[in-house]
């Protein structure tokens, strides 16, 4: 039987609690898990991608030895679909957190599946307790002087801080 492999994409600035719920159930459902660092200028990083890459690949090295999971981290840029291919990827994991992001994912699911029928998506929802996080609201309540280590793990937390104290 071919191995199955299961790509998981996203910005990842920074890595949070949900995506490592999301990370660690995925690796379950598939032989081996890449996780795809997606460059997006659009979203105004506050990490560089060989910064997101580098904390992504430290956080999953961590939740592949205490699971068993195989696990790569790959920065990627382009069509997702592409780099899925590229990778031997049969399936593309989502997270879900709200009914909100039904919405986008339904649709890109759907771009996805026109331009890759082999390649299927699979959607796993949040746990209840990381259904709110948002990479996008750690940010903004790292830079307005909020606490987030319940939203992220302690190296995340380091990280994030340094960047925020060198933003001035």
């Amino acid at each position: 039987m071919a191995e199955r492999i299961g790509l998981y994409p996203g910005t990842f600035d920074p890595i949070h609690n949900g995506h490592l719920d999301v990370i660690g159930r995925a690796a379950r459902l598939v032989d081996r898990l890449v996780v795809g660092v997606a460059i997006n200028i659009g979203k105004g990083p506050l990490f560089e991608l060989d910064e997101r890459v580098d904390l992504v690949t430290q956080e999953c090295a961590a939740l592949a030895k205490k699971s068993g999971a195989t696990i790569e981290v790959k920065p990627f840029t382009g069509l997702l679909v592409h780099f899925a291919r590229d990778l031997g990827a049969t399936m593309i994991i989502r997270g879900l957190r709200a009914v909100s992001d039904f919405d986008y994912e339904f649709q890109m699911a759907g771009m996805n599946y026109r331009m890759r029928p082999d390649i299927e998506t699979a959607f796993l929802m949040a746990s209840e307790h990381h259904q709110f996080i948002s990479s996008r609201f750690v940010k903004e309540v790292a830079l307005l002087g909020g606490d987030i280590k319940s939203f992220v793990s302690p190296l995340t937390f380091d990280r994030t801080m340094a960047k925020v104290r060198a933003r001035g």
